[in-house]
């Protein structure tokens, strides 16, 4: 099941993704469910995240977005989690 994961950042965050940036792309790395991710921008600015998993279930995204380092960290304001159906890629 893909689920497209788009996270907002607080205000101002952007110290706290500098400062969690590498255990967020190990965590990437070692869970082995992103298929696609990058920044979201507004003009050169980073002010949030759009992340592709392909999980079993929306249950298990919860749980992948719950457990990313940015996550702990406090950088979102908001985390939203869509089912998504790739169709052109």
């Amino acid at each position: 099941m893909l689920i497209a994961l788009i996270a907002r950042d607080k205000d101002g965050a952007l110290q706290t993704r500098l400062d969690n940036r590498s255990a967020h792309l190990a965590y990437i790395e070692e869970t082995g469910v992103v298929a696609q991710a990058g920044p979201l921008l507004d003009g050169d600015d980073m002010i949030g995240s759009l992340i592709i998993l392909d999980v079993a279930d929306m249950a298990a995204a919860q749980a992948w977005a719950d457990n990313d380092p940015y996550a702990k960290a406090g950088l979102f304001q908001s985390v939203d989690l869509i089912a998504w159906k790739k169709v052109i890629g």
